[in-house]
Formats: structure tokens, C-alpha cells, sequence
């Protein structure tokens, strides 16, 4: 199995994964700021977030306050 491999472009804000060193064969966007990429199989090789500060800062909130309404209604 491959290791994940993260790269950050600070000056473009994006977050690039690696998960296979396949030859990138194609791509789908998910959102507006999400590709993923896929190989000739389409398999997932690496994903790439673009607004990667926000996006990681509304998904560690999002964690945040669901955790919080969790542990309010115990």
C-alpha cells in the first residue's frame, strides 16, 4: 500500500493528496474546490483542495460544534 503524501502550496492556498503515484488518468470535480483524481481505472490517486485554509478551518468547526451539541444533549 502507498503512503499518503500531502503537499500545501501556501501562496495558492492548495492542498494537494497523494495516495498512488498511478499516472493521473482523469479527474472529477466534486465541488467547485475539490478535484479528485483518478487513474486509467478510474481508482482514486489524490484529491486537490483549492481555499484548502478555509476549507479545513469550516471542517475542524464543523467537528467542533457537532461535538459540542453531542455532549449537550447527554
Amino acid at each position: 500500500m502507498n503512503k499518503l503524501k500531502m503537499t500545501y502550496f501556501d501562496k495558492e492556498d492548495i492542498l494537494h493528496l497523494v495516495i498512488s503515484e498511478d499516472p493521473q488518468g482523469g479527474s472529477l470535480e466534486l465541488t467547485p474546490n475539490i478535484t479528485a483524481e483518478l487513474n486509467d481505472n478510474g481508482n482514486l490517486i489524490g484529491v486537490e483542495i483549492l481555499n484548502a485554509s478555509s476549507f479545513i478551518k469550516d471542517i475542524v468547526l464543523e467537528g467542533k460544534l457537532a461535538k459540542e451539541l453531542t455532549l449537550a444533549d447527554s
